[in-house]
């Protein structure tokens, strides 16, 4: 098969198509042919050499994938060849074939196109994860959204918005923030300006119930004072650096929670229970219409260095996606 390989750390470059094995599914395992293979900012780490794979997992880049199932292993009852999966994994989403544990699969809704479907496992997974299943969102709460434009910062914003929660969102681009309106932000605030305070006023001194951080540092001490009493806190990405003072007194003062997470390194139980919130909470939103993954661009697996430069440079608002043959992708 065709895989992305990483022969050495560095820039997008690097970054070789080769012909590498097939992997062979075990007793548990799905073999899926991919169809598209959604890009994030972990994978951007682990080509430099900063966020290498768990032990165990496939040195091949690529968290999520979408694609048709090839063959199942001999213990494996859920699913059988030409049923169509999307799922996360810890590697080997880059690649015309992926195996896994079929209890962290996903079916993909009737009639979606596959492109749309490698949008979805990461993003919507890592949001209602974080916001709804550790956070609490409630209705009627209000989330701030850090880095509203990226790919988990949309799914945040429509999830939120499906929840009835209120959402405030920043970024440094001006047209990100009116691209996340049409996605049901209710205010977006420019990061390159005093937003905790826009924060404050827009809830009427309250401040946010729930914090999606997806920057780091730079925004420490601003979600400090635009947190509400009882806030949560939770930080999902740190493309801006991890490291910062805090203000411990002001954390204790609000009773608010700082905590952060990770998906990529947690265990096949851990993921099989978010699979299964996930089928039963969020999926039927793709089927109604009230989520859609907001897409940037699709391109062919040839071209994932360009892929990675958009998104190194900010480029993109919501999901960059490659996928690996229009015979698999476009299937409905």
């Amino acid at each position: 098969m065709r895989a992305v390989v990483i022969p050495e750390f560095g820039a997008p470059d690097v970054l070789r198509l080769e012909s590498v094995p097939d992997p062979e599914p075990s007793s548990r395992e799905v073999l899926v042919r991919v169809g598209a293979s959604g890009v994030n900012r972990a994978d951007l780490l682990q080509r430099r050499g900063l966020y290498p794979p768990p032990p165990g997992a496939s040195e091949v880049p690529g968290l999520e994938f979408a694609g048709v199932v090839e063959a199942v292993g001999a213990a494996v009852t859920r699913w059988r060849p030409g049923d169509r999966v999307m799922g996360i994994v810890a590697g080997g989403g880059y690649a015309e074939r992926v195996v896994v544990d079929e209890r962290v699969t996903v079916g993909v809704p009737a009639g979606m196109d596959m492109a749309v479907a490698g949008a979805i496992p990461e993003v919507y997974m890592t949001a209602w994860d974080a916001v709804f299943r550790q956070a609490g969102l409630k209705r009627g709460e209000t989330l701030l959204v850090h880095a509203v434009g990226s790919g988990v910062g949309t799914a945040a914003v429509q999830l939120a918005r499906r929840a009835g929660a209120k959402t405030i969102g920043t970024s440094r681009t001006p047209s990100k923030l009116e691209r996340a309106a049409e996605l049901g932000l209710g205010l977006g605030l420019d990061g390159r300006e005093a937003w905790d305070e826009a924060v404050m006023a827009a809830t009427a001194g309250r401040g946010a119930d729930v914090i999606l951080d997806l920057v780091g540092a730079p925004y420490l001490a601003g979600n400090q004072a635009a947190i509400a009493v009882g806030g949560r806190h939770v930080v999902v990405g740190v493309p801006g650096g991890s490291r910062s003072e805090i203000d411990l007194r002001s954390l204790m003062a609000r009773r608010a929670r700082l905590f952060g997470t990770v998906l990529r390194a947690r265990g096949v139980g851990e993921k099989a229970d978010l699979a299964r919130d996930f089928t039963a909470s969020v999926l039927p939103g793709f089927a109604d219409g009230t989520l859609a993954p907001a897409i940037d661009q699709v391109l062919p697996a040839s071209r994932v260095a360009d892929a990675h430069r958009r998104m190194e440079a900010n480029e993109n608002f919501g999901k960059i996606v490659i996928v690996w043959g229009a015979e698999v992708w476009d299937e409905g």
